[in-house]
């Protein structure tokens, strides 16, 4: 398991996820001393977006400075981090990834990052994004509607993509292409769309529209550059890290649930479905726990970039996707309706990993990458 930076005085919290291959996936690991918080304000949220806000709140420059950020040498516990979060509850960590992300992308372009809970909206559903023009001081201001800003009432600010305009030949503004620009949601200029959000999963985590008008925004990289940077394919695999951790608290489930049933006077021995079912659940978790170990060892070596990089992203979020379906299926035919009426933790985690992972778009996504097979050429050549 990797270990991390811990304060000397720190108490390492129980409940790490380890991907290290080093025991059963849901067996609780030791956390490092840094990771603390975060597990704490987890352990209290039960569906509640608040405490995990919180905790975000009181992060200390130091302790932001102290964080994993990918493709710095500790990808590996970024995502065991994402993924122990989620295995207590996927609203605490459907807070903190965006923002983990927000800062690796800020950090990435080398723009000094706000303080405060900060989002990353790059949702063009429907074709809706705002406009971002340039203004006669040389800067750039946004106004439009972004879809799908989830939190976007609790953000202090937010990486926002949007469509550059330039100044063509003959004076006229048109679009150039798609930029990334930080924004100050505090700004008059931003207020909240139409819209409700009357889901059970995930339902503290409110996503709505934003309007923006004439909003300064300040560019982050470069035209293009938010989805060509490597970061963009290593975000999406730290999603799937989170979908991964959902899988986890089902798993853990399904043990528990099992080793009540073998314990001593209890009259009874678990049946042969259901170690069959605990057996499926650990040969699942077991290989995407590999493949993300190996993703993150080729990040922190700099050799998944460019399309291996995108290859890697859209192979591992299809993997975990099905393996959350197929994990949410085993457990809930072993375990009945049992854990779904009287355990209300795992009920919500079923109906937010299945709300969750609808992040992934199933077979259109399997297409892109069957087109980035079929583009990269091979021995189909022959």
């Amino acid at each position: 398991m990797s270990t991390g930076t811990s304060d000397p005085g720190s108490h390492p919290q129980p409940g790490w996820v380890s991907l290290d291959g080093s025991g059963p996936i849901w067996s609780r690991g030791t956390a490092p001393g840094w990771a603390a918080p975060f597990l704490d304000a987890a352990a209290i949220a039960h569906g509640s977006a608040d405490p995990m806000i919180a905790a975000v709140h009181s992060l200390s420059t130091e302790d932001t400075a102290a964080l994993p950020f990918p493709g710095e040498g500790r990808t590996l516990e970024l995502w065991e981090l994402l993924a122990s979060l989620a295995a207590v509850d996927l609203s605490s960590a459907r807070v903190l990834e965006p923002h983990l992300d927000a800062l690796a992308i800020l950090r990435q372009a080398g723009v000094d990052a706000p303080a405060g809970l900060l989002g990353v909206y790059a949702s063009e559903s429907g074709g809706v994004t705002p406009t971002a023009s340039p203004t006669t001081a040389g800067d750039f201001q946004i106004s439009g509607t972004k879809p799908w800003c989830s939190l976007g009432a609790e953000c202090s600010a937010a990486v926002v993509t949007a469509k550059e305009l330039g100044a063509a030949a003959d004076g006229e503004l048109m679009e150039i292409g798609r930029r990334a620009f930080l924004v100050d949601l505090s700004h008059s200029g931003v207020s909240h769309g139409d819209g409700v959000w009357p889901a059970i999963g995930l339902a503290s985590i409110v996503s709505t529209p934003l309007e923006f008008d004439q909003v300064p925004a300040t560019p982050v990289g470069g035209t293009s550059w938010y989805l060509t940077r490597p970061g963009f394919a290593w975000g999406g695999i730290g999603v799937a890290a989170v979908w991964f951790g959902g899988a986890v608290h089902l798993a853990r489930t399904l043990h528990r649930t099992l080793a009540r049933t073998a314990r001593p006077g209890s009259g009874r021995a678990p049946d042969q479905m259901g170690l069959a079912a605990l057996g499926r659940v650990d040969r699942l978790l077991t290989g995407a726990a590999a493949q993300l170990r190996a993703a993150a060892a080729a990040i922190d070596s700099g050799a998944l970039t460019g399309r291996d990089a995108e290859l890697a992203s859209f192979r591992l979020r299809g993997t975990v996707a099905d393996l959350c379906a197929e994990v949410m299926d085993v457990v809930g035919k072993s375990t009945g309706p049992g854990p779904l009426t009287a355990d209300a933790d795992h009920a919500r985690a079923v109906v937010d990993l299945q709300v969750y992972i609808r992040q992934h778009h199933a077979d259109r996504d399997d297409a892109h990458l069957g087109q980035l097979l079929l583009d990269g050429g091979g021995e189909g050549e022959r």
